[in-house]
């Protein structure tokens, strides 16, 4: 969950290193550090973000370097614990993503041969052993060193004598910038769209040479050829654009990724067209995801279920990796924003291991989801730097709406109506972004509190989920989402004037429930902030706060109702002072289990 970067060619690195660091902020932040080589290594790393570092730190020489974010998992954020990592000769720097799970008995076994160790990370052992190895050929310590690591890992090594940086891929995400007189290697494409748009994505195994004018990769000993793509996001598509906030841009960017998904649709039909055979041959059906994306799984459990008629089970890949057998007879799909969450990547090969057929839906190109998986299916939502997820939220949404409406045998009176419901969701999200105004008020509000309820029912329940989530990452509000029909086994306990309860209507075969559940909540005093369609004359009657979204048909609910949500969270979270696009202990990509 940590970024890393790397850069040879023609121009000074430490400019560049900084940069594309900073693109890769989201990815881990606790702290960073740079190494350079010029005729000697020189390391400077520290807590902090980026700009920090690069405000203190000396100009170090040199046209070759490699970078690093850190998510800790090893070691709380130090300037020790810090990447890059040195050897004990100083001539060797090694930066890291993933986890090397035998590093403890590495670490007593180079310990034993003399070798002094800095810090409590895994990567440490990493430096140490190519130091081991190394003969005066880098490449070929590396190859030995992974031989004897276990793990996940994206490494980048350096060392002084030799103009190459030498980088290997199993289970982390690596990708190589091919610019002019110059190649870069990072985490994320998005570290790299300052210099270059052309990019090789490297696969499990794989160990590339990089010098400033060639790329050599292999894969089992054996050199490898792997294809150049060219990356269809903007560099304007990484900034703020004006926002305060990533998080405030990405949302007022979901009209826009609502109309791209459905433009797009026709792309998305040929894969429905795999989807439909997928059902029909299947008894029932698993969605798995992680996260804002199981969320997402939950709501396609309804969809699914409403429009296609087979059973649905939709679960945290984390726990079906470890509790739940894989039946016969069951189609699978994966939701996974950056294609590299380390628990679905583990479902989708048990998955696949049993002889199921696997659908993917993800947000990049070229990601280990979309190799392991039978089909992909690929979000519009562009990059994506708040680390609360947002705009890649609706287009899972959208995306699964569209397979579904593509694959569904419905009356064709009702297809004909949900197919124009839904040609209307890019104006209907927009309306509610019109609304924000009077949102950021009721999130004034809020954000007086330590805690919060959120509920729903049947489509909206996972909203509520989401809600809570989103609240509770980036303002640090306490926030728990519950279907609203459980509140009274055991919730209630927890009513009183200072905790607030925001409750989601849709007028579906829910609606009554909800307005009961609304009223025993005011029976324990807890104030109400309710969301409900607009021309709704029951609600205000009961809840101290309504906000209003457009009319929908009950299924496309969650949409208008997701965006209200992101933004009473975000100014919650404004109101508060809270770091929105970097909260406190999380990462975007979360690689590890």
């Amino acid at each position: 969950m940590c970024g890393i970067v790397g850069y040879i060619g023609d121009k000074l690195a430490q400019p560049v290193l900084f940069n594309c660091l900073a693109r890769l902020e989201y990815r881990g932040y606790d702290s960073c550090g740079i190494a350079l080589k010029g005729s000697r290594l020189r390391v400077y790393k520290d807590v902090g973000g980026v700009k920090e570092l690069e405000r203190t730190a000396p100009l170090l020489e040199g046209t070759a370097g490699i970078g690093h974010n850190r998510w800790a998992t090893h070691g709380e954020p130090s300037q020790a614990n810090a990447h890059p990592h040195c050897d004990c000769s100083g001539n060797i720097a090694v930066v890291h993503n993933g986890i090397i799970s035998n590093f403890q008995q590495l670490r007593q076994q180079l310990t034993a041969e003399g070798h002094r160790f800095a810090s409590q990370t895994d990567t440490e052992v990493i430096p140490h052993l190519i130091e081991k190895y190394y003969q005066g050929n880098l490449e070929a310590a590396v190859i030995m060193v992974l031989g004897d690591i276990k793990g996940s890992y994206a490494i980048i090594a350096l060392v002084v004598g030799e103009d190459k940086l030498v980088v290997a891929r199993k289970g982390s995400p690596l990708i190589i910038g091919l610019g002019d007189r110059d190649n870069l290697v990072a985490s994320d494409v998005t570290a790299v769209l300052d210099y270059t748009d052309r990019v090789i994505y490297l696969e499990d195994g794989d160990i590339g040479v990089i010098t400033a004018n060639s790329v050599r990769v292999t894969n089992g000993g054996t050199e490898v050829s792997r294809q150049e793509s060219r990356v269809r996001w903007m560099v304007e598509d990484a900034q703020k654009g004006g926002y305060e906030h990533f998080m405030l841009k990405e949302i007022h960017e979901q009209p826009r990724v609502i109309r791209d998904t459905l433009i797009g649709w026709g792309s998305l039909a040929e894969s429905a067209v795999d989807l439909a055979a997928m059902c029909r041959e299947a008894e029932s059906m698993v969605m798995l995801a992680c996260g804002t994306s199981y969320h997402a799984a939950l709501i396609g459990k309804h969809i699914v279920e409403e429009l296609i008629g087979i059973r649905v089970r939709a679960e945290p890949a984390s726990e079906f990796n470890y509790c739940h057998p894989v039946l016969a007879k069951t189609a699978a799909m994966v939701i996974t924003q950056s294609g590299e969450t380390a628990d679905t990547l583990k479902a989708t090969q048990k998955l696949k291991a049993a002889g199921c057929k696997v659908l993917a839906i993800t947000n990049v190109m070229g990601s280990s989801a979309s190799r392991l998986a039978d089909y992909t299916v690929y979000t519009r939502a562009g990059p994506e730097i708040g680390v609360a997820a947002t705009k890649s939220f609706m287009a899972q949404l959208m995306v699964l709406y569209c397979l579904m409406l593509s694959s569904t045998d419905a009356k064709a009176s009702r297809l004909a109506d949900l197919m124009a419901g839904v040609r209307q969701l890019p104006e209907k999200a927009q309306q509610v972004l019109n609304n924000e105004s009077r949102i950021e008020e009721y999130a004034h509000h809020l954000s007086g509190y330590d805690n919060a309820f959120f509920i729903g029912r049947g489509v909206n329940f996972p909203i509520a989920l989401e809600g809570a989530l989103k609240l509770k990452e980036i303002s640090y509000i306490h926030a728990e989402g519950y279907a609203a029909g459980e509140l009274k086994h055991g919730p209630f306990a927890l009513l009183r004037k200072e905790t607030p309860v925001i409750a989601i209507l849709a007028h579906d075969n829910t609606y009554e429930a909800m307005l009961s559940n609304i009223k025993e909540v005011k029976a324990r005093q807890s104030p109400v902030i309710a969301l409900v369609e607009e021309g709704d004359k029951t609600v205000g009657k009961l809840a101290d706060y309504v906000i209003t979204v457009p009319q929908v048909a009950p299924l496309f609910s969650p949409v208008v109702n997701t965006v209200a949500l992101q933004l009473l969270a975000y100014y919650a979270a404004r109101e508060r002072g809270c770091p929105i696009d970097t909260p406190r202990n999380l990462a975007k990509s979360v690689t590890v289990e």
